[in-house]
């Protein structure tokens, strides 16, 4: 009779979203930092990042890596005009809970809460969910983030609408938008190829 007894798991997935550090462990075989060539370590974009098996993973396609990079980077970087960086980081927050991808949660829900100082906020969207009342400012945001986050052609005018009854303005609407819609992407693309571990 063959052995049906199964071996533990060499690691722990978290069962909660958090704030917390989480670690990512890859399901594929990611790129050693001594084969990573010149071309490899330029799509990282930032050095620092060759410490990340998720980015050396994505480093097999070095010039999809740059260009997912660089979009990253300026959604949530570049905030010389439009939506504040906490607002952005509770789009992407409000999309990971949503898709449940709890490693970019506790990741974004850290930015969100650093930038707004609204830590309890935030920790009620991670553990209720995105139905949870953050007054409506956030409210708006996150019913939009959420919208696009189902189906793309959930998000209406209705949700343009009260996001600019809210005072925002056209380029903070569409920081909402791609703050949402780069993490509705990225979610998937982390969670097709690993899963999160407790530290």
């Amino acid at each position: 009779m063959p052995d049906t007894t199964l071996t533990p798991p060499a690691h722990t997935v978290p069962v909660a979203f958090t704030r917390a550090q989480v670690d990512w462990l890859p399901w594929l075989e990611p790129m050693a930092p001594e084969e990573m060539t010149e071309r490899h370590r330029l799509a990282l974009v930032d050095a620092v990042r060759i410490k990340s098996p998720y980015f050396r993973l994505l480093a097999r396609d070095p010039d999809a890596l740059e260009a997912r990079t660089r979009a990253d980077k300026d959604i949530f970087y570049n905030t010389n005009a439009g939506l504040p960086r906490a607002e952005r980081e509770l789009a992407a927050t409000a999309v990971s809970r949503l898709n449940g991808c709890v490693y970019c949660a506790s990741v974004h829900a850290r930015f969100s809460a650093t930038y707004s100082k609204r830590e309890a906020d935030v920790d009620r969207l991670l553990a209720e969910g995105v139905g949870t009342d953050l007054g409506e400012s956030w409210n708006a945001v996150v019913a939009a983030s959420v919208a696009l986050t189902e189906t793309p052609l959930a998000l209406g005018p209705e949700h343009v609408a009260r996001l600019r009854a809210d005072g925002l303005d056209d380029l903070a609407i569409a920081d909402v938008i791609q703050s949402a819609a780069f993490f509705n992407w990225a979610n998937r693309l982390m969670l097709s190829l690993g899963e999160p571990a407790l530290p």
